[in-house]
C-alpha cells in the first residue's frame, strides 16, 4: 500500500485534537449570541474574550489590540485599505511593499492606486530578500505606510522585520506585516519588533479556515471595511464567530508553547530533505536560501518539466504538495515570486513546494526522497523541453 504524505502545511493544516476539543462545545451547547445580555450569551462573550487574551499573549500584545476577522486576506485588505483612507486625510498618499507580497496584498495595492494611491514595489535578491536600506530609500514625504510580509509564503525567505519597523517607527510611519506564514513558526514581539499592524490566519496553525485576527496597535486607526453592528468595538461588525476565535485562541496558545522545539525538529527535516534533492537529482535548484528561511520550507524548481506533471504524479503516490501558493494553485502563469527572483519562465513553471511541520516525520522525509526521482526522470523522459536543454548542453 502506499503511504499518505501531507506536505502543503503552508497551505493549510489539519484542525489539532486540542482546538477541536476547545471549540466544539461552542458549536454544540454554547451556542449563545455573544451580543446579547442573557447567561447563554454571557458564556460564549468570556470565551471570546479569553481567545482574544490568547492571541494577544502570543503577539505580546493587549487583548484590545487584537480584532477578530475572516481570514489573512481579510485582515490584509483591511490593515492596507483601511489605514490607506486614514493616511489620505493626513496628505500621505505613498505605500511602500515588495513584489513577492501575497496577493492580498498586491492586489489590494494595485486596487489603492486606481483611487489616486502611489505604491513601490520593492525588488528583491535572487534569494527573496530586502534590504533596511532599500525601504529607507523608497520613504518620501509622501509616505504613510508600509507593508512587509514577515515570511514568503511560496520560498519560505523570513524579512528584516524588527529593523524595519524601528526604521518606520523613527520616520513616524506606520508598519504592517502580512504574518500569516510567520505566526506559530518564529518568535513574534509586536511591541519589541515596532510592529503598528499584523495580519494572521488561523488555518496555518491548526485551527479552522475561516478566522484570522488583526492586531492593531493602540493608537493606530484604519477605517473599516465594514459597516453594521458594534462587534469588535465597532471596527469589524458582524456576528462573532466564536466557536472559531475560540479555536484560534487554543492554536496561538498551543503555537507559540512549543515554538522552540518544533523549529528545532521541523528544521532538521528541512535540511534533510533539500540536501537529499539537491543531491539526488540534476538540474535542480533551490529557491530561496538556506539561511533566514521558514523551518519547513522547501522549494525548489527542475529544468525541463512542468509543476503540475509533479503534483499529479506525486498524488498519485499518496504525496501532496504545491506548485507556489495555494491561492494560484490553478493558474498557468508561473508563480510571480520565482519571477522575482530571476527565474526563466521555463525553470519557475517547474517548481515544487514541500511544507513540513512537526507533524511530518523523517520516514515521510525519506519517502518523498525515494520516489521524486523517479517521477523526475519519468517527466523528463517525456518532455520535448528537457530534450532542448541537454541538446544545449551539449553544444555548449
Amino acid at each position: 500500500m502506499k503511504r499518505f504524505v501531507y506536505a502543503d502545511h503552508s497551505a493549510t493544516t489539519r484542525i489539532s485534537e486540542s482546538v477541536m476539543e476547545a471549540m466544539l462545545p461552542y458549536l454544540k451547547e454554547n451556542y449563545g449570541n455573544a451580543s446579547s445580555i442573557y447567561g447563554l450569551a454571557g458564556i460564549s462573550e468570556m470565551a471570546l474574550n479569553r481567545a482574544r487574551s490568547q492571541v494577544a499573549k502570543a503577539l505580546h500584545a493587549q487583548p484590545e489590540e487584537i480584532f477578530f476577522t475572516s481570514c489573512g486576506t481579510e485582515s490584509d485588505n483591511w490593515a492596507i485599505k483601511g489605514y490607506a483612507q486614514t493616511m489620505k486625510k493626513k496628505g500621505k498618499t505613498h505605500i511602500i511593499t515588495t513584489a513577492v507580497e501575497h496577493h492580498a496584498v498586491l492586489y489590494t495595492c494595485k486596487a489603492l492606486e486606481k483611487e489616486g494611491f502611489s505604491v513601490t514595489y520593492l525588488p528583491v535578491d535572487a534569494t527573496g530578500a530586502i534590504t533596511v536600506q532599500q525601504v529607507a530609500d523608497a520613504i518620501t514625504g509622501q509616505t504613510g505606510l508600509v507593508s512587509i510580509m514577515y515570511a514568503n509564503n511560496e520560498i519560505g525567505t523570513i524579512y528584516p522585520i524588527a529593523e524595519i519597523g524601528a526604521l518606520c517607527r523613527k520616520r513616524n510611519i506606520v508598519f504592517h506585516t502580512d504574518a500569516v506564514q510567520a505566526v506559530g513558526n518564529v518568535p513574534i514581539d509586536v511591541k519589541a519588533q515596532n510592529i503598528d499592524m499584523l495580519s494572521l490566519s488561523g488555518h496555518k496553525l491548526h485551527a479552522p479556515k475561516g478566522i484570522g485576527a488583526l492586531y492593531v496597535r493602540r493608537g493606530v486607526s484604519p477605517q473599516p471595511l465594514l459597516h453594521g453592528g458594534g462587534q469588535e468595538r465597532g471596527k469589524r461588525p458582524g456576528t462573532e464567530n466564536v466557536a472559531f476565535i475560540v479555536a484560534l485562541g487554543k492554536a496561538m496558545e498551543d503555537a507559540v508553547n512549543h515554538i522552540e522545539e518544533k523549529t528545532a525538529k521541523v528544521s532538521k527535516l528541512r535540511d534533510r530533505l533539500i540536501d537529499g534533492i539537491l543531491t539526488g537529482i540534476p538540474a535542480v535548484r533551490l529557491n530561496g536560501g538556506r539561511e533566514n528561511r521558514l523551518c519547513g520550507n522547501v522549494n525548489v524548481s527542475f529544468e525541463g518539466i512542468e509543476g503540475e506533471g509533479i503534483l499529479l504524479l506525486l498524488d498519485a503516490v499518496g504525496i501532496c504538495a504545491s506548485s507556489g501558493s495555494a491561492c494560484t494553485s490553478g493558474a498557468l502563469d508561473p508563480s510571480h515570486v520565482l519571477l522575482a527572483i530571476g527565474l526563466p519562465h521555463s525553470i519557475a513553471h517547474g517548481s515544487l513546494r514541500l511544507s513540513l511541520n512537526e507533524e511530518n516525520t523523517l520516514e515521510d522525509v525519506d519517502y518523498i526522497l525515494s520516489v521524486l526521482p523517479p517521477i523526475i526522470k519519468r517527466l523528463r523522459s517525456m518532455s520535448p523541453i528537457w530534450d532542448e536543454e541537454k541538446q544545449r548542453a551539449v553544444s555548449a
